[in-house]
């Protein structure tokens, strides 16, 4: 694939990796500041995905929540919010989630063959769904999305898509908070799992941003040559 969407991985977790407790509350990992940052981020994008566990899980409105930077948006001719993205394997979403029902920008959904049908039964009506082949993989999402126009698309979770652009080395930057405290139960989620990653002791991602934002502390990591820090 040799055009593709610029690719910005987001992620908060605990000093010990976890992004979520094994509660069934939301755990809050960032402060307003880095939640106002991540606004602006967002604004930045064409589009913004996440994974259909993150969707059932934490409910996501995904939306710019700052009217100033909505405007700028609208006044450069786009919409007040980037374009909403999900994967699912089996379909399984829920029409009311607010992924789905707040917003009035486009909604797109991929999904394999095998549950085109159904996931066009549940969501069909409130957003589009692609089929994209046997299975979901980050390339078939980014080159589809690429058709769409999506020049910068950032990536907010869950772990496992995560892992999937990572593991696929097509992801060019992350941005990476660490909260100040630890969660300490392996029933919960981490950042990512085991995988083949393209960055390793002898491969060593390159740090363009330390920055303390509160009591949480930002690392952006450039993953590609199209990082060039600014």
């Amino acid at each position: 694939m040799t055009t593709r969407p610029y690719v910005l991985l987001s992620c908060a977790m605990s000093i010990d990796g976890y992004i979520d407790d094994a509660t069934t509350e939301r755990l809050l990992l960032s402060n307003d500041s880095d939640l106002d940052r991540i606004d602006a981020v967002r604004a930045a994008c064409d589009a913004i995905l996440v994974g259909a566990a993150t969707v059932r899980r934490d409910d996501p409105r995904l939306l710019v929540r700052s009217d100033r930077r909505r405007a700028h948006r609208v006044a450069r001719g786009l919409p007040p919010s980037p374009v909403k993205v999900t994967v699912t394997g089996s379909g399984d979403l829920d029409p009311k989630a607010r992924f789905f029902a707040l917003g009035d920008g486009a909604k797109l959904v991929y999904c394999p063959t095998g549950a085109a049908e159904k996931t066009r039964e549940q969501v069909g009506e409130v957003a589009t769904v692609v089929d994209v082949g046997e299975s979901v993989t980050p390339a078939a999402v980014l080159t589809d999305l690429a058709a769409r126009g999506v020049c910068r698309l950032m990536v907010e979770g869950g772990g496992s898509v995560h892992a999937q652009f990572l593991t696929a080395g097509l992801a060019d930057e992350l941005h990476l908070v660490v909260a100040p405290f630890f969660v300490g139960d392996r029933r919960a989620p981490r950042f990512v799992g085991d995988g083949r990653f393209p960055w390793h002791p002898g491969r060593r991602a390159r740090v363009v941003e330390v920055r303390q934002i509160g009591d949480v502390v930002l690392t952006r990591y450039a993953l590609s040559d199209r990082c060039d820090g600014g």
